[in-house]
């Protein structure tokens, strides 16, 4: 019988590189192993994200993650090295490429999911902010070093930057910026790390301003090791605190108290958007509105005699509409489930909901688990009936609420116009624009775009990919297909010979140009784009920290305007669609 390698004594650090195919483009993506002796069958792994390099294509990262073991793990721990899709702090495309490599090491090591630390320094402690801080159930300690924790703040630092944003960037930001979201680390054990005269001390010092000015009651101090007398590295003194404290916090070590080992039984979580909707067992399934910050706590009680029954207790603090606790049976006592809601905006329901009004009494389901969903009706909180037929309204939800970036983190192909349309101008911008958008995912997300045209697509396209549809209805039919569509997700766009309509928005359409996403009349889990890849451009790829999505759910594009390293044209117009993916009413435009 075979040992698996992974259980053999090695010499020295095994250093070795795997891969993937990613379900973005198809696209093989790699990724670098280390470890220094055998793991065990329910091992500790560490996701380590590097730090900038432009020069850090495949090869030299190849190249880097075949020859060198740094940092080097701890005895017995494997080093995760996720590629990242080359140069983009680990977000959108490289964030799916992060969470890809991580359950693909998964599937070929004996890791234990709930001993997972995700660190980095540099470019790589920006991208350990962000993941930390939107995935707070998948680690059980962060230590991101240096780096960046938010937009505008470490640009006017970092790059002396006056910033003049639209409005529509600015809430924007709040999908990214992790000041927004500091709460979360109470979810998750926090090491930052900062050389002491480093100008990426700047990240740690905002998070730290954040988690010391929320309210009195949740206010927290973050644990920051500062290396004395140190520019932009990680002393060896500091390296051995951190692995010291990261020991101490692994649930295997032993040392941890019972109430910190079930910190999943406390729940703290803040929100802008539901691409990021989850923390252990709370989803947030509906908000009031995207990109305002909100936030849930959820306290889970075991019985405290064998006539008590568990409790829950929900506090809300912000426009949540619906959400949904979900816990094993062995993660529940014996009994019923008391759930209490204290929503700061909202009263309870007043009509009984079972045996009492309040708090809500909830009986395990038929296996011991608990599963129960409560919604806003007639303005109180209510449960949700699990018998009722899904609702067919068009609502966003999570993978299904925007930006126009978000189609980008998804399966997805590019639909290719094939015939002349409206406008020869109008053709040549699109024929620039999807040229330069196949070429940028290559260039910045090191992937290959899939791409079809209107007759080579298949019916299954439709339901596996969002398609990014280019150019007009006329020079691509699948873009007429998608606006003819009738039925809940009806496209509120009119575009012919003359003009383009959005509500009363109304453009000449042979200076225009629309950029939207919008859930597929055809196959409403998927997305259709019109006419745009990621929306940041050259000039962000200048720092990390500008590399977030700069249009919303919509813009108009005046096309007489040339694109440019910022814009693919001048903006006459932009907005978000609301919760229920209408139109808002059109408002005079803001230049910034």
């Amino acid at each position: 019988m075979n040992t698996p390698y992974w259980t053999q004594i090695v010499s020295s650090p095994y250093i070795t590189v795997r891969g993937f195919r990613s379900k973005l483009d198809g696209t093989v993506q790699p990724y670098g192993v280390v470890f220094q002796s055998s793991i065990s069958a329910s091992g500790r792994a560490d996701v380590w994200c590097r730090g900038r390099s432009e020069k850090g294509l495949e090869l030299q990262f190849l190249s880097t993650r075949m020859k060198s073991p740094d940092p080097l793990p701890d005895e017995g721990v494997l080093m995760i090295h996720p590629f990242g899709r080359y140069c983009n702090a680990n977000k959108l495309a490289g964030e799916v490429d992060t969470l890809e490599a991580i359950e693909h090491a998964m599937s070929q090591y004996p890791i234990d999911p709930k001993r997972v630390a995700i660190r980095g320094f540099s470019m790589g402690g920006a991208a350990a902010w962000h993941l930390a801080v939107h995935y707070p159930d998948r680690w059980f300690a962060a230590t991101p070093g240096a780096g960046f924790s938010e937009t505008p703040d470490f640009l006017k630092v970092f790059q002396s930057e006056a910033l003049k944003p639209y409005w529509f960037e600015e809430k924007l930001w709040t999908m990214h910026d992790c000041p927004v979201w500091v709460r979360n680390l109470r979810s998750v054990p926090t090491i930052a790390y900062s050389g002491q005269i480093d100008k990426q001390k700047q990240a740690a010092d905002i998070m730290a301003k954040a988690s010391w000015e929320l309210p009195e009651e949740e206010r927290f101090e973050l644990t920051h090791i500062i290396a004395p007398n140190t520019a932009h590295s990680i002393s060896p003194e500091a390296k051995k605190e951190i692995d010291r404290r990261l020991r101490i916090l692994d649930p295997a070590s032993g040392l941890l108290s019972k109430h910190q080992e079930s910190r999943e039984d406390n729940v703290v979580f803040t929100t802008t958007t539901l691409r990021y909707n989850r923390a252990f067992w709370v989803t947030l399934d509906a908000l009031e509105n995207h990109h305002e910050p909100t936030s849930i706590t959820a306290r889970f009680d075991y019985p405290k005699a064998p006539d008590k029954s568990n409790t829950i207790s929900i506090g809300i603090d912000g426009g949540i509409t619906r959400f949904t606790l979900a816990r094993d049976a062995s993660q529940l006592g014996h009994g019923s489930i008391n759930i209490y809601i204290n929503d700061k905006k909202r009263l309870i329901a007043e009509k009984p909901i079972g045996p009492a009004r309040y708090p809500f009494v909830v009986l395990p389901s038929s296996d011991g688990s608990l599963r129960v969903t409560f919604k806003i009706q007639d303005g109180v909180w209510n449960i949700a009936s699990p018998i009722e037929p899904d609702s067919t309204e068009l609502i966003k939800k999570h993978g299904l609420q925007g930006p126009i970036d978000d189609a980008l983190m998804a399966p997805f192909l590019f639909v290719r116009p094939t015939a002349q349309g409206l406008h020869p101008n109008i053709d040549q911008w699109v024929q620039s624009e999807f040229d330069r958008a196949v070429a940028q995912w290559h260039r910045q997300m090191r992937g290959d775009v899939r791409i079809r045209s209107s007759d080579e697509l298949k019916d299954s396209d439709f339901q596996n990919y969002n398609l990014i549809l280019w150019g007009d209805p006329k020079s691509n039919p699948t873009i007429a297909k998608v606006l003819e569509a009738t039925g809940p997700a009806k496209i509120p766009l009119q575009w012919n010979e003359t003009s383009i309509e959005l509500g009363s928005l109304k453009l000449a359409s042979d200076k225009h140009v629309p950029l939207m996403i919008y859930p597929n009349p055809l196959a409403p889990e998927r997305y259709v784009v019109l006419n745009s890849s990621f929306t940041y451009r050259e000039y962000d790829y200048l720092n990390n920290a500008r590399q977030v999505p700069k249009l919303p759910d919509w813009a108009m594009i005046d096309t007489t305007t040339a694109p440019n390293g910022r814009w693919p044209g001048k903006i006459v117009q932009a907005d978000f669609f609301d919760e229920a993916w209408k139109l808002k009413p059109i408002r005079p435009f803001v230049e910034p």
